[in-house]
């Protein structure tokens, strides 16, 4: 004989699976290309922008809340290590650092993360404003210490670091121009596997919004179809079981600040390091 009590639980679980349901649903449809733009164009189009990532459960009548509550899963369990000890970077730049680069070179990039190691191998000759930047910052110690504050991974499969704030706002204080968006690798309007790009606040509509890339780039883990409004400068040569793990740990439900869906896995980048060679 099922309680009343039991019978209001399984309402409530079931209450919930359905809003579930119809969120997962209404969040695959509105959220397209700008997934990938800095804070400020993902807040102002947060609905979108966001939305991949599991939305938090809002309305609800007063009494299944709490049954709501006790029958709502738990959140999977962060499978990296602790972060090493020291504080995200503050510097900021008054204009873009001057070209060093080489760009006959070849330059790789290792990300020592909480999670993992991943590394990259960098196009000068094809973005080179674009590898001077992230190596420049590297070098200063931008990125050591600062959190991996979005990953997606419904519809586009990408990780996106680069932002000393977390918030997805930071950047180093100037702007880069857009390098290399006619690469042949970006075929059909798919950002393959392996690549690694810039972000950046193009809201697809204003050509003012344009070359707005700074230091935030985003790690592509599985082909993903977006438009070549952001910059590759790279490709991953190792670490996609890492970005893996990161992605089967799942994301948070949107920020009601910021719009970012952060992983469910810290990820912190304790040391970036750029080399040529």
């Amino acid at each position: 004989m099922v309680s009343k009590d039991q019978r209001r639980r399984q309402l409530a679980r079931e209450k919930f699976e359905r809003q579930q349901q119809r969120r997962s649903v209404a969040q695959r449809k509105t959220k397209r290309r700008n997934v990938i733009v800095a804070s400020a164009v993902a807040v102002a189009l947060a609905a979108g922008v966001a939305a991949y990532a599991s939305a938090g459960l809002t309305g609800g009548d007063e009494a299944a809340s709490s049954d709501q509550a006790a029958s709502a899963p738990p959140a999977p369990k962060n499978p990296c290590g602790a972060p090493a000890k020291g504080t995200p970077s503050k510097k900021t730049w008054k204009k873009e650092p001057a070209m060093s680069v080489d760009t006959s070179a070849s330059y790789a990039a290792k990300l020592s993360t909480t999670c993992g190691t991943i590394e990259l191998k960098l196009d000068p000759g094809k973005a080179p404003h674009t590898v001077n930047s992230f190596a420049f910052l590297a070098g200063q110690g931008y990125f050591d210490h600062s959190k991996c504050h979005r990953l997606v991974d419904a519809g586009i499969h990408v990780l996106q670091c680069g932002d000393p704030t977390a918030t997805g706002s930071g950047n180093p204080g100037y702007s880069l121009p857009d390098e290399n968006l006619k690469d042949p690798r970006l075929k059909g309007g798919v950002y393959p596997a392996g690549t690694v790009a810039m972000a950046n606040s193009y809201d697809g509509k204003d050509e003012k919004t344009r070359n707005s890339g700074g230091s935030q780039f985003f790690l592509v883990f599985q082909d993903s179809r977006l438009p070549p409004n952001y910059t590759p400068f790279g490709t991953i040569t190792g670490g996609m079981d890492v970005l893996r793990k990161i992605a089967d740990a799942g994301a948070t439900s949107p920020d009601p600040q910021t719009g970012n869906t952060a992983p469910h896995a810290r990820v912190v980048i304790d040391k970036a390091a750029v080399t040529k060679s």
